[in-house]
């Protein structure tokens, strides 16, 4: 049995302290921003700038909320956003899988040219695409519909395809071939056994896609035109210009905007990092 010397032992001990004193303080700056706008959003106009700095409110305003609610039909915004983050959600994980498998896990020739020109659209900036996709969808006349910011979803997306492949590369190859000397197609194998099998990517790729269309400003902003079809991405920028130094009012609809954000990803925590560590390459 080895024994550890004080010094090795102390320096251990030192060691580990200081790795958890920095995270400490990395999570500290991280924190501080959404710490101070929900405390901003619970204090009074008059209370926001008194000094000394009061974190936790003596008398929390909860009433702001209500003044947002009020003033900006911010209800219709969340549901607006919940369709077109939902949606896309489910066309992702309905495509994403089915492009990755065929280009993984079936063997044709296709596939070892099919997958760089996945990639190589990754390399096209959406500036550069912006106008023709905006000519496209206008002489589509689905403009002022939310067809353009859902159905692109449900034709995959490089990135997610990505992420996908590299998890299905680590996928034992045995179980899959049984099944097709058991005579299962390849639809069956891919909805028995490689869904089950990718729970952990795919609960990332859902995590992923819904903050990006949850965020997303510049889609809705270009093909929306009603006010009644806005977002809250859209929604909150015009409250921003409407409220100008109304600073509760302002933190308080951008605790609403981030929020949803934050609880989703604790929800999905456990599954989203065991898929980012494992498409990685990361242990």
């Amino acid at each position: 049995m080895k024994h550890t010397s004080p010094a090795a032992k102390a320096a251990r001990i030192l060691t580990g302290v200081l790795k958890y004193a920095m995270l400490i303080g990395l999570s500290f700056i991280f924190i501080m921003p959404l710490v101070w706008m929900i405390s901003t959003s619970l204090k009074p106009n008059q209370g926001l700038f008194v000094t000394p700095i009061e974190w936790i409110p003596k008398q929390p305003q909860w009433e702001n909320y209500v003044k947002i609610f009020r003033q900006v039909d911010f209800a219709q915004y969340i549901q607006n956003t919940l369709f077109t983050s939902l949606v896309p959600v489910l066309g992702a994980l309905l495509t994403t899988p089915m492009i990755a498998y065929s280009i993984t896990l079936v063997p044709w020739k296709g596939a070892k040219i099919i997958f760089p020109l996945i990639l190589s659209t990754m390399m096209i900036p959406w500036q550069v695409t912006q106008v023709p996709l905006y000519i496209t969808w206008s002489r589509l006349h689905l403009l002022d519909t939310y067809f353009p910011l859902v159905l692109p979803w449900f034709f995959g997306t490089p990135y997610y395809i990505y992420l996908m492949r590299q998890f299905m590369k680590g996928l034992p190859n045995s179980v899959i071939e049984a099944a097709r000397i058991d005579g299962a197609g390849e639809f069956r194998i891919l909805t028995s056994i490689v869904y089950p099998m990718c729970r952990p990517v795919l609960t990332t790729i859902a995590v992923l896609v819904f903050i990006a269309c949850w965020n997303d400003l510049n889609g809705p902003l270009i093909y929306l035109q009603s006010s009644s079809k806005y977002t809250i991405a859209v929604g909150l920028k015009s409250f921003m210009l409407a409220a100008k130094t109304e600073w509760e009012l302002l933190m308080a609809a951008n605790t609403v905007f981030t929020v949803p954000l934050i609880v989703i990803f604790f929800l999905a925590q456990k599954q989203f990092l065991n898929g980012i560590s494992t498409t990685s390459g990361l242990k």
